[in-house]
């Protein structure tokens, strides 16, 4: 294993999102945005709390370490935490008047455009794709400040990738389940592509993994570029479908209601008509 070392960086970090995250419930408010709407739940308070956590895990040791220099397995594994984990955990832990307050009315605009479902997919996947190209690969695990921009430019398009599902935000365009559905279904096909390249290969991609400092636990190369693979397409899906299928059952629940209240109404009507 690496030496252990503390990420002082990261742990100043989440201490900043933190603090800013309890200054504005304290200090902000939804009164100085929206006086009707709510300041937060306890769920809101859990979710953000866990994307902390999230995001600490994922960037502090051994994550990161054993990411950036021994197995790109872990690399993989901690790309979908900081894209398909900790932004919606972060985005369904701020109501709406926090996120409208961070925005502004000039990141709102900004973000009609950038959140509109084909435009967000195609952000997110050509980011996807650039961060498994060889040489780009090769360079995180070099270049400090490199794999930092790296992570900063993947978050942010992950944040875009999820808003037309989660946004709390009227302003933002935002699906209804059934095309909600069908995004997230696209989004869990797309991977497929550069998660086959990894699953299939016969030789090994990323030069900097191949000559490692050492084989931590044992595992090839080979076997380790094998198991990214099965981690982009298993369990980044998993992931997907998850939310797929909790949009599915409140989809049918509403569905539901709507069909017993049409039939009251109905039944309520004739009896309203036989009266007369």
């Amino acid at each position: 294993m690496p030496r252990w070392h503390v990420h002082a960086e990261v742990l100043a970090l989440v201490a900043t999102l933190a603090f800013c995250y309890v200054w504005l419930i304290r200090k902000v408010g939804p009164k100085a945005v929206h006086p009707v709407e709510r300041s937060v739940t306890r769920r809101q308070v859990a979710s953000f709390s866990v994307g902390l956590l999230v995001l600490l895990v994922a960037a502090s040791y051994p994550m990161h370490d054993i990411a950036e220099h021994y197995l790109f397995s872990v690399h993989m594994f901690q790309h979908l935490l900081l894209s398909l984990v900790f932004p919606p955990l972060i985005i369904r832990g701020m109501p709406a008047w926090m996120m409208r307050y961070v925005l502004k009315p000039k990141g709102i605009r900004v973000a009609q455009f950038l959140t509109k479902p084909v435009i967000a997919l195609i952000l997110f996947n050509t980011v996807v794709a650039v961060t498994h190209i060889p040489n780009v690969v090769n360079m995180t695990t070099h270049n400090e400040g490199f794999h930092f921009g790296m992570h900063v430019i993947l978050v942010s398009t992950s944040f875009i990738m999820w808003s037309p599902v989660l946004t709390p935000l009227m302003e933002l365009p935002k699906l209804s389940y059934p095309p909600r559905m069908m995004y997230l279904f696209v989004q869990s096909l797309v991977p497929t592509v550069p998660a086959s390249f990894l699953t299939f290969g016969h030789t090994v991609l990323y030069r900097a993994y191949l000559h490692a400092p050492t084989r931590l636990f044992g595992i090839s190369a080979l076997t380790d570029q094998l198991i990214s693979g099965l981690e982009m397409k298993l369990l980044g899906t998993a992931i997907l479908w998850g939310f797929i299928a909790v949009y599915f059952f409140r989809w049918a629940n509403v569905e539901e209601r709507e069909k017993i209240d049409v039939l009251e109404w109905s039944r309520l009507d004739t009896l309203e008509a036989s009266k007369r």
